[in-house]
């Protein structure tokens, strides 16, 4: 098997994605096969694996947040990635569990695609930025099962919520099963588009760290506080604004 050349090789030290695999006869050499096939399990083990929703809660706590459990109307998990309409509604009689908080900020923490990803990631980020949110009132933390992005904009209907950030669970891919991802909805309601919503992607320690996603929430917050809007009218310029 010939090696790869070494710029390659080079490149192959700062990407997780698969470049310079080399060569085997017409295909590529058995251990990078092998590879492709693991991070193929962990992908379809990330899209079906639950939520352990009382241990998320329990770090929830110890970093300081109030919790509700709702679901959506999205019965079971085959439901749920057979009818995304139904991940996006919560099931009769949820919104009665949230108490209103007019004018509160409310974060919601769902499954979406990658449990793993939110078992992992979600309380580090929140954790990191509760201490940027001086002036906000922050409503107990939504843990949702079998919910999609635009559930959150019910659960800031029913809490009364100024905006929503939805803490989710993306569609795992082959170089990472674990990705976390963020959804910034000023004043939700149902109908809301995605053009009017600000994402931060990509969450966990190889790709953007949760202390760098939470500042970077929390500068997206203070601006569209500032604005009155997020989506397509609120550009992330964070880094232009700090070498200012």
């Amino acid at each position: 098997m010939a090696e790869p050349p070494v710029l390659w090789q080079d490149l192959r030290r700062h990407t997780m994605a698969r470049v310079a695999l080399g060569r085997a006869g017409n295909g590529v050499p058995t251990a990078a096969h092998l590879a492709f096939q693991a991070a193929h399990a962990a992908a379809r083990d990330a899209v079906h694996a639950p939520l352990d929703v009382q241990a998320l809660q329990d770090e929830l706590a110890a970093a300081g947040f109030d919790s509700r459990t709702v679901h959506s109307a999205a019965t079971d998990r085959r439901t749920y990635l057979l009818r995304p309409d139904l991940g996006r509604k919560l099931a009769t009689g949820q919104a009665a569990i949230l108490a209103p908080i007019p004018g509160c900020l409310a974060f919601v923490i769902c499954d979406g695609l990658s449990a793993i990803a939110v078992q992992r990631h979600a309380a580090s980020l929140l954790a990191h930025i509760r201490p940027l949110l001086a002036g906000w009132e922050i409503a107990p933390v939504v843990v949702a099962t079998q919910g999609r992005v635009a559930l959150g904009d019910e659960v800031g209907t029913a809490v009364q919520a100024k905006a929503v950030a939805v803490l989710i669970g993306e569609r795992p891919g082959l170089s990472a099963a674990d990705s976390l991802g963020v959804y910034l909805t000023w004043e939700p309601r149902p109908g809301r588009t995605d053009a009017e919503r600000n994402c931060i992607s990509n969450v966990r320690p190889e790709g953007l760290p949760p202390a760098a996603a939470a500042a970077k929430l929390a500068w997206l917050i203070g601006q569209m506080r500032i604005l009155g809007m997020t989506g397509i009218g609120l550009k992330d310029e964070q880094g232009v604004a700090l070498l200012r």
